[in-house]
C-alpha cells in the first residue's frame, strides 16, 4: 500500500522551460547556431529517448552556461495536486537533484508546506540515479521502498532508478518528456502521466 509519494522538482514540480532556453541563448551566444536548430535537435533527441537538452549541448560541442533558477515557475497544478494528495493522507517527499537552497526554493514558490523530506542532492551528497538518494530519504521518511512511489518526468534520473530499488512509479510528461513515446516507459513506469493533476485519478 503507497503511503509516501516522491517527487523530482525539475519538470515534474516546477516548470523549467525558460530557464532551459535562457541557458540554450547564452551558450550559443556567439554561435553560428541559431535556437531553432538547438532546439530542434533537442527534441529529435528526445523522441530518441534521450535526456535531449544534455544531449544536445553534446551534439553541439556547447559548455553549459549556468542555471537561472528565477526562470523556474510551478506548474499551474502543484499546488492543487499536492493540497490534494495530502487530503488523501498520504505524506509526500522531494527526491531530486538540485543545487543548494532546494527547500529556500520550494519556500519561494509556495510549495514547502507539503513535504516532510526534502531529499536534495546537493544537500544530502548523492545523485540521482544513484540508490544512495533514495536509500536517504527513505531513511529520513522512515518509509520503505516497497510503501513508496516515485513520480518524475525522466526515465533514465527517476523511474528506472526508482524501479530497479522496488519503488512504484509514475512518469509524468513534462518538459522534453513530453516528446519521447509511450514505449519508452514500458517495463518501468507503472502509470504514464501528461499532467501532475492526473495523479489524483491514480493515488
Amino acid at each position: 500500500m503507497v503511503k509516501w509519494i516522491f517527487f523530482d522538482v525539475g519538470s515534474t514540480l516546477v516548470d523549467e522551460t525558460e530557464a532551459y532556453d535562457h541557458r540554450v541563448r547564452e551558450m550559443i551566444s556567439g554561435t553560428s547556431i541559431t535556437f531553432k536548430e538547438f532546439d530542434d535537435v533537442r527534441i529529435a533527441l528526445a523522441q530518441q529517448g534521450l535526456d535531449g537538452n544534455s544531449a544536445a549541448i553534446k551534439h553541439f560541442g556547447l559548455t553549459k552556461s549556468p542555471w537561472h533558477s528565477e526562470d523556474e515557475v510551478p506548474y499551474s497544478d502543484a499546488h492543487s495536486t499536492l493540497a490534494a494528495l495530502i487530503d488523501k493522507g498520504y505524506k509526500l517527499s522531494i527526491i531530486a537533484n538540485q543545487k543548494l537552497g532546494t527547500e529556500e526554493r520550494l519556500e519561494s514558490w509556495g510549495l514547502r508546506q507539503f513535504f516532510d523530506v526534502v531529499a536534495a542532492s546537493a544537500e544530502i551528497g548523492y545523485s540521482k540515479p544513484d540508490k544512495e538518494i533514495f536509500e536517504k530519504a527513505f531513511e529520513l521518511a522512515g518509509c520503505t521502498e516497497a510503501e513508496s512511489v516515485m513520480v518524475g518526468d525522466r526515465l533514465d534520473n527517476d523511474i528506472i532508478p526508482a524501479k530497479a530499488i522496488g519503488m512504484k512509479t509514475i512518469w509524468v510528461k513534462n518538459g522534453l518528456a513530453q516528446y519521447q513515446g509511450a514505449e519508452f516507459g514500458e517495463g518501468v513506469a507503472d502509470y504514464q502521466i501528461g499532467s501532475l493533476s492526473e495523479l489524483l485519478r491514480i493515488l
